[in-house]
């Protein structure tokens, strides 16, 4: 309770509008991140100057931990892809909890383990998987990540753009518009504008996993 209690009186909000950058890659972290409201993707520039997608996340998720335990620089940037709230803790408040309470440590502990694990699951998806099973584990991937309903009544809508499904999967904007329309005459999605539609998610389920 008194964690909680320093926690609320440290923290301070900031909103965010869509495409707004909430930490730079690069930068030395100052504190750690938690999104209170929106969804944020962390986006890491690559050697060949296009940005890569290494994760999605949603509110309650936390961010910046891993550079901020390690007295590090960020080395991916966090960018809004709706409006957000955005919560944040100093990084000597944040070292103040990890040092007086098991629970929390445990808790950054976990998250650590746990994002180590998704970074290497991607590395292996994107090293043996083609291009067409890669976006379809992708646009199940966003599914997941940002709607908890296991069986939605109506097909779910992805507001994706198209940039950022390549970053995503790691191909090029084209690669993936084709590869859309092959889908959508397959029945498996429907598109309008930006906007993509999952039609047969239990088809998208079967490509993704071909060569699993």
């Amino acid at each position: 309770m008194e964690e909680l209690e320093f926690i609320t009186t440290t923290k301070s909000a900031q909103f965010y509008h869509k495409g707004q950058t909430i930490y730079q890659q690069g930068s030395q972290a100052q504190g750690m991140h938690c999104i209170h409201q929106g969804k944020v993707k962390l986006v890491k520039a690559g050697g060949d100057g296009k940005e890569h997608i290494t994760r999605l996340v949603r509110h309650g998720d936390a961010l910046g931990f891993r550079a901020l335990l390690g007295g590090g620089y960020y080395t991916s940037s966090a960018i809004a892809l709706d409006d957000c709230v955005i919560c944040f803790i100093p990084r000597p408040d944040v070292l103040r909890l990890v040092q007086s309470n098991r629970q929390f440590a445990n808790t950054l502990l976990q998250l650590l383990a746990n994002g180590l694990g998704q970074a290497e699951e991607q590395m292996l998806r994107l090293a043996y998987k083609p291009v067409r099973e890669r976006l379809a584990e992708a646009l199940l991937l966003v599914r997941r990540t940002f709607d908890s309903v296991a069986a939605p009544a109506e097909p779910y809508t992805l507001a994706l753009s198209r940039e950022d499904l390549a970053a995503l999967v790691g191909t090029a904007k084209e690669t993936v518009s084709r590869l859309l329309t092959e889908y959508k005459d397959a029945g498996v999605v429907a598109t309008r504008g930006s906007l993509i539609m999952l039609l047969d998610e239990a088809q998208l389920q079967a490509i993704s996993t071909r060569y699993d």
